[in-house]
């Protein structure tokens, strides 16, 4: 049997060679005889089919997957995502190709909850505004009765989304004292109770919660879910939290309700844009903390993004099903399952 061969994009290489993240531990990989591995470079952003013919799996950092990235040889078999957010990768067209789209839900659990539990710290206890103030001197010290936090106990936490990274924040945040308050059309009700978590209406979430946290992925459905509107309904002493993705939130509405003082702060690790400009205007406001789409960037999750990929290339090339496929129609398709059977 010819070798299981795995692509990964070259921006896991810098340019002198070295890996750009060194906690990516590949030795499973480049030790194991009946693997071999390869390097693909993007062509204007794009993974180029020429790049992957006779390739089986692809681990797939920040280039984008098209139609145009699938080889015409036919053995591709997964995309793996270094993370959980794949609006970079065209699901469609991996499967109509019979390709499986794999993400590292393992991986990110922990780090981004942490990143959420950071963000309402930091927010709440004014972290930031501290911060400055005792850098101005004494007369930044005298101004720190100006800047009060606010205490946890009893107040709403909010999430809108109850998953994977959902989840493992009402974990987090379980000894604060907080209400926990969830929206989610998908939600699993016994995990919800299990949680301790109300699941309520969409406008309920963003009238009660004092701190409103965002963990969904980006798609039609949730594209500006946080808008002007919904905005309106929350109170004006509660703080919002974007960790997921920058356009689930309508930024320009964000600004206004934040700079009219209708909202007390925000908490954003992604953004529209990214690398977000220097000229944004959240940047100018002190009620917002930012974070460049990296608050979660650890050892640890990287460690653990790169072992969830690792471990679904060695999966398929045994001829097994791997964990964290999104597509899961694939797994049933004639094309799929015939490259699998190959490799068991």
């Amino acid at each position: 049997m010819a070798r299981f061969k795995v692509a990964l994009s070259g921006d896991f290489r810098k340019p002198d060679g070295s890996l750009t993240f060194p906690m990516f531990d590949l030795a499973p990989l480049q030790d194991d005889p009946a693997i071999e591995m390869v390097w693909v470079e993007p062509v204007d952003g794009v993974i180029p089919a020429a790049g992957l013919e006779g390739c089986h799996g692809l681990i797939l950092l920040a280039p984008r997957f098209t139609t145009q990235s699938i080889p015409a040889s036919g053995t591709l078999m997964a995309v793996a995502r270094f993370g959980v957010g794949y609006d970079n990768v065209d699901v469609a067209a991996c499967t109509a190709a019979g390709i499986a789209l794999v993400i590292t839900p393992s991986g990110v659990r922990r780090p981004v909850a942490v990143s959420v539990v950071t963000f309402m710290l930091a927010l709440t206890q004014k972290l930031v505004i501290k911060d400055r103030l005792v850098r101005g001197g004494p007369e930044g010290w005298a101004a720190r009765v100006d800047h009060m936090g606010t205490g946890l106990v009893g107040k709403t936490f909010g999430q809108l989304g109850i998953g994977n990274i959902g989840a493992e924040v009402f974990r987090m945040a379980a000894p604060f004292g907080l209400e926990f308050i969830a929206h989610d059309p998908y939600a699993d009700p016994a995990l919800a109770t299990a949680l301790g978590v109300e699941l309520a209406g969409l406008e309920e979430l963003f009238r009660r919660a004092d701190i409103l946290s965002v963990s969904v992925p980006l798609n039609e459905e949730t594209h500006h879910i946080v808008n002007a509107e919904r905005l309106a309904l929350m109170k004006p002493t509660a703080y919002l939290i974007n960790t997921a993705r920058g356009p689930i939130v309508d930024q320009v509405a964000l600004y206004d309700a934040l700079k009219a003082g209708r909202l007390a702060g925000a908490g954003l690790d992604v953004f529209d844009v990214e690398p977000a400009p220097a000229d944004e205007p959240l940047f100018t406001l002190d009620t917002v903390i930012a974070a460049p789409h990296a608050l979660c960037w650890t050892d640890e999750c990287f460690a653990g993004n790169g072992a969830a990929d690792v471990a679904a290339m060695k999966a398929l090339a045994a001829g097994r099903m791997p964990e964290g496929v999104v597509n899961r129609a694939v797994l049933t398709t004639d094309a799929f399952k015939a490259r699998l059977a190959a490799r068991a």
